[in-house]
């Protein structure tokens, strides 16, 4: 096996044990990068020069015995997540120049932890949209069919991850921006539990639904980055001071004892591919042979999921979008010579189409005379469709579904359509609107040969029941070892 196809663990493992260095990991990486990112376009930014210097340090680490699962270990961040000294866009021109001055936690636990930060990662511009083509610099490309879409916000992660260009990747999940692209690129990726790990130097998107998670080639290698970033933040006050458990520390005894909720609502969803019902079917059934319980669960408030995230996300969005006036920071329209006119300019300018539509839904839903209407009606049915969530658990102890209704569509199926982009959703935006987590784990692949994913959900903090699922499930089924055709 080649050094840049390794998993997390299995290099982690070789560094240890002196088989190789991290300095010949990175490079490998770099090399890989070279070799295929002109045809993916997954990396906006890559720190060639400052990889290897913190692969040295790695080395020096690890040569003193004080390494950690992650130290030497190549990874790539999604570009919303600030990293001292290194450019941070959130795919926009309007931060096309932007370097912050601090790191994010999650980026200083994994340098804490000795990992090796290979570059920024393409994405939706300001994580809005599912597809990774409403960057403001490049579109990204899925490595299983160069012609399909990654899915979003995070597809430059997941591809980055598919295609061998990073042993791993973080990425944000607003309304399935981890999953989605995970099921899309044939990678493992989990939304943790709104609160488990800081947002302090995200981005935000929308505050309320915003997390930041993981992408690996497999379940363990997401176990190892979630081990590392969550936790904890004072600087973050949402960040909620549960204990965190082990969650690399995934029994291997089956699944005997453990019940599956299959939602009644999810086999009647409209514009399912039955391909994606079929590679679901199997997969309950192959985790009904580990031992797993299924017993049907009700979300009966399922059909009101979409409305009600269109309206919370994009009114969140205009607020905190609000700050890139062209005082501050970022982009400014010196053309301008009027106050007003500036502030217009620049941001007309600055944010792509799909960033200023999501923007002005989002003003109009706040406004005078339709607040009521619009963004309390949609925080009403968000309080029942989390309430759905905790009936179903009180019967099963976790949730099984699709991921995404259809595998991942060709580029420019949805650019002028955003409805339908919209309602690829679907599956996957009520875990962010309840708070709690899921996670997307390979489960099969089209006639095309797409990967499909399978979503599973559970309580609040429950993350290390869904890793051992997903772990039993995907030892069986072996998916996560096929590579593509790049």
């Amino acid at each position: 096996m080649k050094l840049h196809e390794l998993t997390i663990e299995q290099a982690s493992g070789l560094l240890k044990n002196k088989k190789i260095t991290s300095v010949e990991l990175t490079q490998a990486v770099l090399d890989r990068i070279n070799e295929v990112d002109d045809k993916v376009g997954a990396y906006l930014t890559v720190d060639s020069e400052g990889a290897l210097a913190q692969a040295n340090a790695a080395d020096k680490r690890l040569t003193e015995g004080h390494a950690a699962m992650l130290t030497g270990i190549p990874l790539g961040i999604k570009d919303l997540m600030c990293t001292r000294g290194l450019r941070t866009t959130c795919a926009s021109k309007i931060l096309e120049n932007f370097v912050p001055p601090y790191d994010a936690t999650v980026i200083s636990r994994l340098k804490e932890a000795g990992a090796v930060i290979v570059g920024k990662l393409n994405m939706d511009e300001f994580a809005m949209g599912s597809t990774t083509e409403h960057s403001g610099f490049q579109v990204t490309r899925n490595p299983w069919n160069l012609d399909r879409i990654p899915g979003g916000s995070s597809g430059g992660s997941a591809a980055a991850v598919a295609a061998d260009m990073c042993l791993g990747a973080l990425g944000s999940d607003t309304g399935g921006s981890i999953r989605q692209p995970a099921s899309h690129c044939g990678v493992v990726g989990i939304k943790p539990t709104y609160g488990r790990v800081s947002r302090f130097g995200l981005v935000a998107f929308a505050s309320s639904l915003d997390q930041i998670g993981p992408l690996g080639k497999c379940v363990a290698d997401c176990a190892i980055l979630l081990d590392a970033i969550a936790g904890y933040d004072r600087k973050d006050s949402t960040s909620v001071p549960e204990p965190v458990p082990t969650f690399l520390n995934i029994a291997d005894d089956g699944l005997s004892g453990v019940v599956l909720g299959i939602p009644k609502e999810y086999g009647t969803t409209k514009g399912i591919d039955p391909q994606v019902s079929e590679a679901v079917g199997q997969a309950i059934t192959t985790i009904e042979s580990l031992g797993g319980r299924c017993v049907e669960v009700s979300l009966p408030h399922t059909e009101h999921a979409v409305a009600a995230y269109y309206v919370i996300a994009p009114s969140e969005a205009s607020s905190n979008l609000a700050r890139y006036d062209g005082v501050k920071y970022g982009y400014r329209d010196k053309e301008q010579t009027d106050l007003l006119q500036m502030y217009r300019s620049t941001r007309s300018k600055g944010f792509g189409l799909e960033v200023q539509r999501r923007i002005i839904l989002g003003t109009y839903t706040l406004s005078a005379g339709y607040y009521d209407a619009y963004y309390r009606k949609a925080s009403q049915i968000r309080t029942l469709i989390k309430q759905d969530f905790q009936n179903a658990f009180a019967s099963c102890d976790a949730i099984l579904s699709p991921v995404a209704p259809t595998p991942a569509y060709p580029i420019g199926e949805t650019v002028d359509d955003p409805l339908t982009m919209y309602l690829s959703d679907i599956f996957t935006l009520s875990a962010n609107l309840a708070g709690i987590p899921g996670i997307s784990v390979p489960c099969g692949f089209s006639k095309e040969g797409l990967p499909i994913g399978l979503q599973i959900m559970g309580s609040h903090f429950s993350e290390s029941t869904l890793f051992k699922i997903a772990d039993q499930f995907e030892k069986t089924a072996g998916i996560f070892k096929k590579k593509p055709p790049l």
